[in-house]
């Protein structure tokens, strides 16, 4: 029986119910939810869409959408909007072939030059690669000391150091926790030559995702040292925005960060520590499997209409080498300033 397309209308409480429970039935990812596609247009100003195939009034496919348009940075539909994850979710091969169709004649329709998707099997005809970034994972262990001995010695030791400096570690989710965050994290992307992300971005994530998202914050004295923003979902914790200052290296501030969360996640009944995403070769990918997780490949594709070029927002090449040099010479207020600018577009 022939599947039907619709563009999803995400105001549509109703449609977005049916869409996050054929998410979570099929086991679909943080950024394939409706909630996600909306926080993402709340705080970056990205329009949030998707396409939805249907049969006989029962959802049977989904692919979440950000419209990404960018002077900058150039336009292209995005699956999903700052995830790193996403891409078709359907309940059989052929109604993948179908979507995959549908998102090729809706990038046209709406004038994009290409497609991004991250996550899924690469349809047929797309440009995949999985060289360019993985992701690392691990299960929690059964109390603390247990999840402490699950960290490589070296790692470990640098733990202990942590736990010895008498930090403060914070959990929360009001104002005082995002002004921490934010001022935490926009130095430590500065440092890394990255333009930081919009703070209403976090605060309509926090929004969204009201029971399942939090900020741990390590301070010194009231000093706020390394923050992360994190997420909870299909029994992993995902600490997705982290950083920490020049100050938290010196007091062991990340690492004790990360083990806190370890112990908080568990409290939460998560099973699985999400690391997260990391350029391949890079200095937190070399981080992550000093920690003992191991390095999973990520394979992402991209279609471009016949003719046209796909935009470049890749970090790895030469020309973006260039500018993350410029970048980390910036004053931290300069950054702080024109950062969020910049940062939406790169959806």
């Amino acid at each position: 029986m022939n599947q039907r397309v619709i563009v999803a209308d995400l105001s549509d409480r109703a449609l977005t119910d049916r869409i996050e429970t054929f998410v979570r039935d099929e086991g679909g990812s943080l950024f394939h939810l409706p909630a996600w596609l909306k926080a993402v247009e709340a705080g970056a100003g990205q329009r949030a869409s998707g396409l939805v195939a249907e049969q006989m009034g029962a959802i049977t496919g989904w692919l979440p959408l950000t419209e990404v348009r960018s002077m900058l940075f150039g336009n292209a539909l995005v699956s999903s909007g700052f995830g790193v994850g996403g891409g078709i979710l359907a309940n059989c091969p052929s109604v993948v072939k179908v979507l995959t169709e549908s998102a090729q004649d809706h990038a046209q329709r709406l004038g994009f030059a290409s497609f991004e998707m991250r996550g899924g099997v690469p349809p047929e005809g797309w440009r995949a690669w999985d060289d360019k970034h993985c992701n690392f994972a691990r299960p929690l262990a059964q109390d603390d000391e247990a999840e402490l001995l699950a960290i490589p010695r070296k790692a470990r030791a640098e733990v202990r150091k942590g736990l010895k400096n008498g930090l403060t570690v914070r959990v929360g989710r009001d104002k005082s926790d995002l002004a921490a965050h934010y001022a935490v994290y926009s130095e430590s992307v500065r440092n890394l030559g990255t333009p930081v992300f919009p703070k209403s971005l976090f605060s309509a994530m926090l929004n969204a995702f009201p029971e399942t998202s939090d900020i741990l914050t390590v301070s010194r004295d009231g000093t706020p040292l390394a923050s992360v923003l994190s997420f909870y979902h299909n029994g992993a914790v995902m600490p997705f925005w982290g950083g920490g200052t020049h100050a938290a290296r010196g007091e062991r501030a990340n690492e004790l960060m990360y083990y806190e969360l370890m112990l908080h996640a568990r409290r939460r009944d998560m099973v699985t520590f999400d690391f997260g995403r990391s350029k391949t070769g890079s200095g937190p990918f070399k981080f992550k499997k000093n920690w003992g997780f191991d390095p999973e490949p990520l394979t992402y594709c991209e279609w471009t209409v016949p003719g046209e070029k796909p935009r470049d927002i890749d970090p790895t090449s030469e020309a973006y080498s260039r500018k993350i040099d410029t970048w980390k010479r910036l004053p931290l207020p300069l950054a702080n300033a024109i950062g969020p600018f910049l940062a939406r577009n790169l959806a």
